[in-house]
Protein backbone atom coordinates (compact mmCIF):
# COMPACT_ATOMS: atom_id res chain seq x y z
CA UNK A 1 0.00 0.00 0.00
CA UNK A 2 1.32 3.72 -1.06
CA UNK A 3 0.17 6.61 1.31
CA UNK A 4 -0.48 9.56 0.42
CA UNK A 5 0.73 12.33 1.51
CA UNK A 6 -1.17 14.58 3.49
CA UNK A 7 -2.19 17.72 1.82
CA UNK A 8 1.16 19.71 1.75
CA UNK A 9 -0.62 23.22 2.47
CA UNK A 10 1.33 25.41 0.10
CA UNK A 11 1.73 28.93 -0.12
CA UNK A 12 3.75 32.05 -1.57
CA UNK A 13 5.61 31.48 -4.78
CA UNK A 14 5.96 28.21 -4.84
CA UNK A 15 2.59 27.20 -4.68
CA UNK A 16 1.80 29.52 -7.09
CA UNK A 17 4.39 28.43 -9.76
CA UNK A 18 2.94 25.12 -9.06
CA UNK A 19 -0.43 26.09 -10.42
CA UNK A 20 0.78 28.13 -12.67
CA UNK A 21 2.21 25.13 -14.32
CA UNK A 22 -0.94 23.29 -14.31
CA UNK A 23 -2.83 26.01 -15.53
CA UNK A 24 -1.14 26.37 -18.34
CA UNK A 25 -1.00 22.82 -19.49
CA UNK A 26 -4.70 22.78 -19.36
CA UNK A 27 -5.10 25.90 -21.22
CA UNK A 28 -3.30 24.68 -23.82
CA UNK A 29 -5.90 21.37 -23.85
CA UNK A 30 -8.95 23.82 -24.19
CA UNK A 31 -7.45 26.22 -26.47
CA UNK A 32 -6.45 23.21 -28.87
CA UNK A 33 -9.81 21.97 -28.70
CA UNK A 34 -11.03 25.21 -30.34
CA UNK A 35 -8.51 27.08 -31.80
CA UNK A 36 -8.26 24.84 -34.98
CA UNK A 37 -11.80 25.73 -35.98
CA UNK A 38 -10.82 29.37 -37.41
CA UNK A 39 -7.60 27.94 -38.64
CA UNK A 40 -9.56 25.71 -40.45
CA UNK A 41 -9.98 27.05 -43.98
CA UNK A 42 -6.48 27.90 -44.02
CA UNK A 43 -5.61 24.39 -43.02
CA UNK A 44 -7.69 22.87 -45.50
CA UNK A 45 -6.16 24.96 -48.52
CA UNK A 46 -2.38 24.12 -47.30
CA UNK A 47 -2.69 19.99 -47.17
CA UNK A 48 -5.37 19.88 -49.67
CA UNK A 49 -7.65 18.25 -46.98
CA UNK A 50 -11.20 17.39 -47.97
CA UNK A 51 -14.21 18.19 -45.92
CA UNK A 52 -14.38 14.94 -44.54
CA UNK A 53 -10.48 14.68 -43.52
CA UNK A 54 -11.13 18.76 -41.70
CA UNK A 55 -14.11 16.69 -39.73
CA UNK A 56 -11.80 13.81 -38.92
CA UNK A 57 -9.29 16.85 -38.01
CA UNK A 58 -11.28 18.16 -35.28
CA UNK A 59 -12.71 14.84 -34.87
CA UNK A 60 -9.61 13.05 -33.85
CA UNK A 61 -8.88 15.29 -31.14
CA UNK A 62 -11.91 14.92 -29.08
CA UNK A 63 -12.48 11.51 -29.51
CA UNK A 64 -9.06 10.56 -28.30
CA UNK A 65 -9.72 13.01 -25.23
CA UNK A 66 -12.93 11.94 -23.93
CA UNK A 67 -11.89 8.17 -24.31
CA UNK A 68 -8.82 8.99 -21.75
CA UNK A 69 -9.89 10.95 -19.62
CA UNK A 70 -11.42 8.73 -16.88
CA UNK A 71 -8.90 5.86 -17.44
CA UNK A 72 -6.47 9.04 -17.06
CA UNK A 73 -7.80 10.56 -13.92
CA UNK A 74 -7.77 7.02 -11.89
CA UNK A 75 -3.91 5.99 -13.03
CA UNK A 76 -2.80 9.42 -11.20
CA UNK A 77 -4.69 8.67 -8.63
CA UNK A 78 -2.79 5.39 -8.23
CA UNK A 79 0.81 5.88 -9.54
CA UNK A 80 1.08 9.61 -8.58
CA UNK A 81 -0.51 12.60 -10.36
CA UNK A 82 2.78 14.51 -10.85
CA UNK A 83 4.21 11.53 -12.60
CA UNK A 84 1.56 10.93 -14.58
CA UNK A 85 0.67 14.88 -15.42
CA UNK A 86 4.62 15.54 -16.41
CA UNK A 87 4.61 12.47 -18.86
CA UNK A 88 1.23 13.24 -20.18
CA UNK A 89 2.69 16.56 -20.76
CA UNK A 90 5.52 15.75 -22.34
CA UNK A 91 3.26 13.43 -25.00
CA UNK A 92 1.23 16.29 -25.61
CA UNK A 93 4.55 18.87 -25.90
CA UNK A 94 5.93 16.08 -28.32
CA UNK A 95 2.57 15.85 -30.46
CA UNK A 96 1.69 19.26 -31.02
CA UNK A 97 5.54 19.53 -32.44
CA UNK A 98 4.32 16.03 -35.20
CA UNK A 99 1.02 18.01 -36.00
CA UNK A 100 3.00 21.22 -36.61
CA UNK A 101 5.29 19.00 -39.04
CA UNK A 102 2.26 17.15 -41.06
CA UNK A 103 2.89 16.67 -44.36
CA UNK A 104 -1.01 15.95 -45.28
CA UNK A 105 -4.31 15.27 -43.87
CA UNK A 106 -3.85 11.64 -43.08
CA UNK A 107 -0.62 12.41 -40.69
CA UNK A 108 -2.22 15.83 -39.04
CA UNK A 109 -5.16 13.41 -37.88
CA UNK A 110 -3.36 10.62 -36.55
CA UNK A 111 -1.30 13.18 -34.12
CA UNK A 112 -4.29 14.96 -33.47
CA UNK A 113 -5.09 11.83 -31.85
CA UNK A 114 -1.81 11.20 -30.28
CA UNK A 115 -2.01 14.55 -28.79
CA UNK A 116 -5.59 14.24 -27.59
CA UNK A 117 -4.45 10.96 -26.23
CA UNK A 118 -1.89 12.96 -23.91
CA UNK A 119 -4.20 15.66 -22.81
CA UNK A 120 -6.41 13.14 -21.77
CA UNK A 121 -3.89 11.42 -19.43
CA UNK A 122 -2.80 15.10 -18.51
CA UNK A 123 -6.18 16.90 -17.68
CA UNK A 124 -7.50 15.13 -14.95
CA UNK A 125 -4.37 15.45 -13.14
CA UNK A 126 -4.83 18.95 -12.33
CA UNK A 127 -7.90 18.34 -10.12
CA UNK A 128 -5.94 16.25 -7.65
CA UNK A 129 -2.61 18.42 -7.70
CA UNK A 130 -4.77 21.62 -6.78
CA UNK A 131 -6.57 19.59 -4.07
CA UNK A 132 -2.97 18.25 -2.86
CA UNK A 133 -0.56 21.47 -2.90
CA UNK A 134 -3.31 24.27 -1.21
CA UNK A 135 -5.16 24.05 2.11
CA UNK A 136 -9.18 24.73 2.46
CA UNK A 137 -8.80 28.40 1.59
CA UNK A 138 -6.06 28.45 -0.94
CA UNK A 139 -8.02 25.80 -2.92
CA UNK A 140 -10.69 27.75 -3.39
CA UNK A 141 -8.94 30.53 -4.85
CA UNK A 142 -7.16 27.68 -6.87
CA UNK A 143 -10.16 26.30 -8.08
CA UNK A 144 -11.30 29.91 -9.20
CA UNK A 145 -8.48 30.21 -11.22
CA UNK A 146 -8.67 27.35 -12.86
CA UNK A 147 -12.41 28.27 -13.52
CA UNK A 148 -10.82 31.48 -14.95
CA UNK A 149 -8.70 29.79 -17.21
CA UNK A 150 -11.73 27.68 -18.31
CA UNK A 151 -13.43 30.51 -19.41
CA UNK A 152 -10.57 32.29 -21.03
CA UNK A 153 -9.93 29.36 -22.81
CA UNK A 154 -13.14 28.86 -24.45
CA UNK A 155 -13.00 32.25 -26.36
CA UNK A 156 -9.21 32.60 -26.92
CA UNK A 157 -9.35 29.72 -29.20
CA UNK A 158 -11.17 32.04 -31.87
CA UNK A 159 -9.09 35.02 -31.18
CA UNK A 160 -5.43 33.17 -30.64
CA UNK A 161 -6.18 31.27 -33.94
CA UNK A 162 -7.67 34.30 -35.75
CA UNK A 163 -4.26 36.11 -35.21
CA UNK A 164 -1.97 33.25 -35.60
CA UNK A 165 -3.18 32.06 -39.15
CA UNK A 166 -3.53 36.09 -40.29
CA UNK A 167 0.02 36.85 -38.53
CA UNK A 168 1.94 34.07 -40.54
CA UNK A 169 4.70 34.39 -38.18
CA UNK A 170 7.93 33.18 -40.09
CA UNK A 171 5.89 31.98 -43.15
CA UNK A 172 4.06 28.92 -40.83
CA UNK A 173 0.92 30.06 -41.27
CA UNK A 174 -1.45 27.72 -39.59
CA UNK A 175 1.03 25.65 -38.17
CA UNK A 176 2.14 27.71 -35.45
CA UNK A 177 -1.21 27.12 -33.45
CA UNK A 178 0.76 23.70 -33.10
CA UNK A 179 4.41 25.04 -32.21
CA UNK A 180 3.07 27.50 -29.67
CA UNK A 181 2.65 24.77 -27.56
CA UNK A 182 6.20 23.51 -27.90
CA UNK A 183 8.25 26.34 -25.75
CA UNK A 184 5.12 26.98 -23.63
CA UNK A 185 5.01 23.11 -22.89
CA UNK A 186 8.71 22.61 -22.05
CA UNK A 187 8.51 25.77 -20.16
CA UNK A 188 6.18 24.37 -17.81
CA UNK A 189 7.91 20.63 -18.31
CA UNK A 190 11.25 22.22 -16.66
CA UNK A 191 8.99 24.12 -13.72
CA UNK A 192 6.38 20.91 -13.19
CA UNK A 193 9.56 18.97 -12.36
CA UNK A 194 10.88 21.18 -9.83
CA UNK A 195 8.36 22.70 -8.23
CA UNK A 196 5.10 20.10 -8.52
CA UNK A 197 4.26 17.87 -5.27
CA UNK A 198 3.02 14.62 -5.44
CA UNK A 199 0.41 12.60 -4.31
CA UNK A 200 -1.62 9.50 -4.94
CA UNK A 201 -5.36 8.81 -4.12
CA UNK A 202 -3.94 6.17 -1.08
CA UNK A 203 -3.54 3.26 -1.80
CA UNK A 204 -1.78 1.53 -5.51
CA UNK A 205 -3.89 -1.25 -6.74
CA UNK A 206 -4.02 -3.03 -9.88
CA UNK A 207 -5.77 -0.68 -13.36
CA UNK A 208 -9.37 -2.03 -14.00
CA UNK A 209 -8.75 -3.27 -17.44
CA UNK A 210 -12.16 -4.00 -18.43
CA UNK A 211 -13.31 -1.51 -16.85
CA UNK A 212 -11.10 0.86 -18.55
CA UNK A 213 -11.89 -0.93 -21.94
CA UNK A 214 -15.44 -0.60 -21.65
CA UNK A 215 -16.21 2.69 -20.28
CA UNK A 216 -13.57 4.16 -23.01
CA UNK A 217 -15.59 1.91 -25.70
CA UNK A 218 -18.64 3.83 -24.15
CA UNK A 219 -17.72 7.10 -24.49
CA UNK A 220 -16.40 6.37 -28.35
CA UNK A 221 -20.20 5.09 -29.45
CA UNK A 222 -21.52 8.32 -27.96
CA UNK A 223 -18.63 10.68 -29.11
CA UNK A 224 -18.50 9.42 -32.94
CA UNK A 225 -22.00 9.72 -33.79
CA UNK A 226 -22.20 13.14 -32.39
CA UNK A 227 -18.88 14.89 -33.65
CA UNK A 228 -19.73 13.19 -37.30
CA UNK A 229 -23.73 12.72 -37.48
CA UNK A 230 -23.61 15.88 -39.66
CA UNK A 231 -21.12 14.92 -42.24
CA UNK A 232 -22.84 11.09 -41.91
CA UNK A 233 -26.33 12.77 -42.95
CA UNK A 234 -27.50 11.89 -39.19
CA UNK A 235 -28.58 8.15 -40.78
CA UNK A 236 -30.41 5.70 -37.88
CA UNK A 237 -27.34 3.49 -37.38
CA UNK A 238 -25.82 6.78 -36.03
CA UNK A 239 -28.74 6.99 -33.10
CA UNK A 240 -28.23 3.52 -32.64
CA UNK A 241 -24.39 3.43 -31.71
CA UNK A 242 -25.44 5.92 -28.95
CA UNK A 243 -28.09 4.20 -27.86
CA UNK A 244 -25.93 0.84 -27.51
CA UNK A 245 -23.24 3.69 -26.09
CA UNK A 246 -25.43 4.32 -23.11
CA UNK A 247 -26.10 0.55 -22.49
CA UNK A 248 -22.39 -0.04 -22.68
CA UNK A 249 -22.14 2.91 -20.02
CA UNK A 250 -24.98 1.48 -17.84
CA UNK A 251 -22.76 -1.77 -17.55
CA UNK A 252 -19.97 -0.19 -16.98
CA UNK A 253 -21.71 1.54 -13.90
CA UNK A 254 -23.13 -1.83 -13.14
CA UNK A 255 -20.02 -3.49 -13.01
CA UNK A 256 -18.20 -0.94 -11.08
CA UNK A 257 -20.54 -1.25 -8.36
CA UNK A 258 -20.38 -4.93 -8.26
CA UNK A 259 -16.51 -4.10 -8.17
CA UNK A 260 -17.03 -1.87 -5.13
CA UNK A 261 -18.98 -4.14 -3.59
CA UNK A 262 -16.50 -6.69 -3.41
CA UNK A 263 -14.01 -4.41 -1.85
CA UNK A 264 -12.08 -3.75 -5.64
CA UNK A 265 -10.85 -0.88 -6.97
CA UNK A 266 -12.71 0.20 -9.52
CA UNK A 267 -11.93 2.60 -12.25
CA UNK A 268 -15.21 5.00 -11.23
CA UNK A 269 -16.83 4.39 -8.08
CA UNK A 270 -20.34 4.85 -8.56
CA UNK A 271 -20.69 6.37 -4.74
CA UNK A 272 -19.21 9.51 -6.44
CA UNK A 273 -22.36 10.34 -8.46
CA UNK A 274 -24.52 9.63 -5.27
CA UNK A 275 -23.23 13.32 -4.31
CA UNK A 276 -26.08 15.19 -4.79
CA UNK A 277 -23.76 18.51 -5.95
CA UNK A 278 -21.43 16.05 -8.54
CA UNK A 279 -24.46 14.76 -9.68
CA UNK A 280 -26.23 18.25 -10.46
CA UNK A 281 -23.19 19.96 -11.33
CA UNK A 282 -22.65 16.99 -13.89
CA UNK A 283 -26.04 17.90 -14.89
CA UNK A 284 -25.58 21.06 -15.22
CA UNK A 285 -21.92 21.37 -17.01
CA UNK A 286 -23.60 19.17 -19.70
CA UNK A 287 -26.34 21.93 -20.45
CA UNK A 288 -23.92 24.57 -20.13
CA UNK A 289 -20.58 23.52 -21.82
CA UNK A 290 -22.82 22.59 -24.65
CA UNK A 291 -24.46 25.98 -25.37
CA UNK A 292 -20.86 27.52 -25.14
CA UNK A 293 -19.28 25.27 -27.59
CA UNK A 294 -22.25 25.65 -29.94
CA UNK A 295 -21.90 29.08 -30.16
CA UNK A 296 -18.12 29.94 -30.42
CA UNK A 297 -18.05 27.05 -33.51
CA UNK A 298 -21.47 29.39 -34.98
CA UNK A 299 -20.68 32.66 -34.42
CA UNK A 300 -17.08 32.45 -35.53
CA UNK A 301 -19.24 31.01 -39.33
CA UNK A 302 -21.53 33.68 -38.86
CA UNK A 303 -19.12 36.46 -38.70
CA UNK A 304 -16.55 35.08 -41.76
CA UNK A 305 -18.93 33.52 -43.93
CA UNK A 306 -22.13 35.69 -43.37
CA UNK A 307 -20.30 39.34 -43.19
CA UNK A 308 -17.56 38.92 -44.66
CA UNK A 309 -15.15 39.23 -41.62
CA UNK A 310 -11.28 37.97 -41.60
CA UNK A 311 -10.41 35.37 -39.18
CA UNK A 312 -8.14 38.52 -36.39
CA UNK A 313 -11.46 40.26 -37.25
CA UNK A 314 -13.47 37.86 -35.68
CA UNK A 315 -11.07 37.46 -33.03
CA UNK A 316 -11.05 41.01 -32.44
CA UNK A 317 -15.44 41.02 -32.45
CA UNK A 318 -14.74 37.85 -29.79
CA UNK A 319 -12.33 39.49 -27.29
CA UNK A 320 -14.94 42.00 -25.24
CA UNK A 321 -16.26 38.05 -24.35
CA UNK A 322 -12.82 37.18 -23.04
CA UNK A 323 -12.57 40.67 -21.03
CA UNK A 324 -15.94 40.17 -19.38
CA UNK A 325 -15.05 36.29 -18.38
CA UNK A 326 -12.10 37.89 -16.81
CA UNK A 327 -13.64 40.79 -14.77
CA UNK A 328 -15.98 38.56 -13.02
CA UNK A 329 -14.07 35.59 -12.37
CA UNK A 330 -12.18 36.92 -9.82
CA UNK A 331 -15.16 38.51 -8.20
CA UNK A 332 -17.33 35.16 -8.50
CA UNK A 333 -14.45 33.65 -6.65
CA UNK A 334 -14.53 36.26 -3.81
CA UNK A 335 -17.95 35.73 -2.81
CA UNK A 336 -18.31 31.95 -3.75
CA UNK A 337 -17.92 30.80 -0.22
CA UNK A 338 -20.98 32.99 0.67
CA UNK A 339 -23.29 33.40 -2.53
CA UNK A 340 -21.58 30.83 -4.78
CA UNK A 341 -25.19 29.40 -6.01
CA UNK A 342 -26.97 31.93 -6.49
CA UNK A 343 -23.57 33.78 -8.67
CA UNK A 344 -23.75 30.58 -10.64
CA UNK A 345 -27.69 30.72 -11.29
CA UNK A 346 -27.15 34.94 -12.35
CA UNK A 347 -24.33 34.00 -15.02
CA UNK A 348 -26.25 31.38 -16.12
CA UNK A 349 -29.34 33.44 -16.49
CA UNK A 350 -26.98 36.52 -18.18
CA UNK A 351 -25.20 34.74 -20.57
CA UNK A 352 -29.05 33.41 -21.84
CA UNK A 353 -29.89 36.99 -21.99
CA UNK A 354 -26.95 37.74 -24.36
CA UNK A 355 -27.84 35.05 -26.59
CA UNK A 356 -30.91 36.59 -26.54
CA UNK A 357 -29.61 40.42 -27.17
CA UNK A 358 -27.64 38.59 -29.95
CA UNK A 359 -30.64 37.51 -31.10
CA UNK A 360 -32.45 40.23 -31.41
CA UNK A 361 -29.20 42.22 -33.24
CA UNK A 362 -29.23 40.04 -36.20
CA UNK A 363 -32.88 38.92 -37.08
CA UNK A 364 -33.27 41.27 -39.63
CA UNK A 365 -30.23 39.97 -42.07
CA UNK A 366 -28.16 42.93 -41.55
CA UNK A 367 -24.49 43.24 -39.86
CA UNK A 368 -24.98 44.93 -36.18
CA UNK A 369 -21.90 46.23 -36.55
CA UNK A 370 -18.91 46.11 -33.88
CA UNK A 371 -20.65 48.02 -30.91
CA UNK A 372 -23.73 46.38 -30.87
CA UNK A 373 -22.01 43.08 -30.77
CA UNK A 374 -19.27 43.67 -28.50
CA UNK A 375 -21.83 44.83 -26.07
CA UNK A 376 -23.74 41.90 -26.22
CA UNK A 377 -20.63 39.46 -26.19
CA UNK A 378 -19.34 41.49 -23.11
CA UNK A 379 -22.04 40.95 -21.49
CA UNK A 380 -22.22 36.82 -22.06
CA UNK A 381 -18.32 37.18 -20.93
CA UNK A 382 -19.52 38.89 -17.74
CA UNK A 383 -21.82 35.67 -17.08
CA UNK A 384 -19.68 33.03 -18.14
CA UNK A 385 -17.06 34.28 -15.74
CA UNK A 386 -19.61 34.43 -12.80
CA UNK A 387 -20.34 30.42 -13.71
CA UNK A 388 -17.73 28.57 -14.82
CA UNK A 389 -15.08 29.26 -11.79
CA UNK A 390 -18.45 28.56 -9.53
CA UNK A 391 -19.37 25.31 -10.93
CA UNK A 392 -15.87 23.76 -11.00
CA UNK A 393 -15.46 24.99 -7.32
CA UNK A 394 -18.91 23.45 -6.17
CA UNK A 395 -18.67 19.86 -8.31
CA UNK A 396 -15.77 18.88 -7.21
CA UNK A 397 -16.06 20.67 -3.34
CA UNK A 398 -17.66 16.98 -1.98
CA UNK A 399 -15.65 14.87 -3.59
CA UNK A 400 -13.37 12.86 -1.65
CA UNK A 401 -9.48 13.49 -2.18
CA UNK A 402 -8.29 10.02 -3.04
CA UNK A 403 -10.91 10.25 -5.73
CA UNK A 404 -10.00 13.59 -6.98
CA UNK A 405 -8.26 12.16 -9.91
CA UNK A 406 -11.33 9.87 -11.19
CA UNK A 407 -13.45 12.92 -10.52
CA UNK A 408 -11.63 15.20 -12.54
CA UNK A 409 -11.83 12.95 -15.36
CA UNK A 410 -15.85 12.51 -15.23
CA UNK A 411 -16.45 16.23 -14.62
CA UNK A 412 -13.89 16.85 -17.93
CA UNK A 413 -15.37 13.86 -19.84
CA UNK A 414 -19.12 14.92 -19.41
CA UNK A 415 -18.16 18.03 -20.42
CA UNK A 416 -16.49 17.18 -23.90
CA UNK A 417 -19.77 14.97 -24.31
CA UNK A 418 -21.92 18.41 -23.64
CA UNK A 419 -19.74 20.16 -26.21
CA UNK A 420 -19.60 17.59 -28.78
CA UNK A 421 -23.49 17.30 -28.16
CA UNK A 422 -23.96 21.07 -28.39
CA UNK A 423 -21.87 21.03 -31.72
CA UNK A 424 -23.69 17.98 -33.36
CA UNK A 425 -27.62 19.03 -32.79
CA UNK A 426 -27.08 23.04 -32.67
CA UNK A 427 -24.43 23.04 -35.50
CA UNK A 428 -26.94 20.44 -37.77
CA UNK A 429 -29.41 23.48 -37.06
CA UNK A 430 -27.02 25.84 -38.48
CA UNK A 431 -25.69 23.79 -41.45
CA UNK A 432 -28.91 22.65 -42.86
CA UNK A 433 -30.53 26.23 -42.60
CA UNK A 434 -27.56 27.65 -44.41
CA UNK A 435 -26.19 24.97 -47.12
CA UNK A 436 -29.42 25.90 -49.08
CA UNK A 437 -28.18 29.55 -49.84
CA UNK A 438 -24.89 30.11 -48.19
CA UNK A 439 -23.48 33.40 -49.91
CA UNK A 440 -26.99 35.36 -48.58
CA UNK A 441 -26.31 37.20 -45.25
CA UNK A 442 -29.87 37.11 -44.16
CA UNK A 443 -29.53 33.07 -44.75
CA UNK A 444 -26.65 32.98 -42.11
CA UNK A 445 -28.58 35.73 -39.31
CA UNK A 446 -31.53 33.19 -39.35
CA UNK A 447 -29.51 30.83 -38.83
CA UNK A 448 -27.24 31.96 -36.03
CA UNK A 449 -30.70 33.47 -34.35
CA UNK A 450 -31.84 30.09 -34.37
CA UNK A 451 -28.87 28.97 -32.99
CA UNK A 452 -29.27 31.84 -30.04
CA UNK A 453 -32.83 30.56 -29.16
CA UNK A 454 -32.01 27.17 -28.40
CA UNK A 455 -28.90 28.71 -26.48
CA UNK A 456 -30.95 30.66 -24.50
CA UNK A 457 -32.96 27.50 -23.65
CA UNK A 458 -29.90 25.36 -22.62
CA UNK A 459 -28.70 28.01 -20.39
CA UNK A 460 -32.44 28.37 -18.40
CA UNK A 461 -31.93 24.67 -17.81
CA UNK A 462 -28.47 24.75 -16.71
CA UNK A 463 -29.65 27.19 -14.24
CA UNK A 464 -32.71 25.08 -13.35
CA UNK A 465 -29.81 22.70 -12.39
CA UNK A 466 -28.22 24.85 -10.37
CA UNK A 467 -30.51 25.82 -7.83
CA UNK A 468 -29.54 21.92 -6.32
CA UNK A 469 -26.54 22.79 -5.54
CA UNK A 470 -25.24 24.31 -2.39
CA UNK A 471 -25.89 27.88 -1.66
CA UNK A 472 -22.36 28.18 -0.87
CA UNK A 473 -19.16 27.12 -2.85
CA UNK A 474 -17.35 26.54 0.40
CA UNK A 475 -13.94 24.59 0.42
CA UNK A 476 -13.75 21.12 1.88
CA UNK A 477 -11.27 19.55 4.02
CA UNK A 478 -9.34 17.91 1.05
CA UNK A 479 -9.81 14.99 3.00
Amino acid sequence: MTTSPAPLQRAGRSAGIALAVVLFADFMDLLDATIVVVAAPALAADLGASEAQLQWTLAAYTLALGSALITGGRIGDSYGRRRIFLAGLAGFVAASALCALATGPAMLIATRALQGLAAGVMVPQVFGIIRSSFDAAGRARAFGAYGAVLSLASVAGPLLGGFLVDADLFGLGWRTIFWINVPIGLIALALGARVLPESTGGERTRLDLRGAVTVTGAVLLILLPLVQGRVWGWPWWGFALIAAGVVVLLAFLAAEARLAARGGQPLLDPALLQIRSFAAGLAAALFFFGAIAAFFLTLSIYLQAGTGRSAWQTGLVILPYAIGSVLTSGLGVALAARAGRALAVTGSLLLAASQAMLSWLVRDGQDPGYAMLALALFAGGLGLGLTAPILVNVILAGVPGRDAGAAGGVLSTVTQIGGAAGVAVLGTVFFLAVDSAPDRLQVFSDAFGSVLSWQVVLYVVAAGLMLLLPRAAAPDSGH
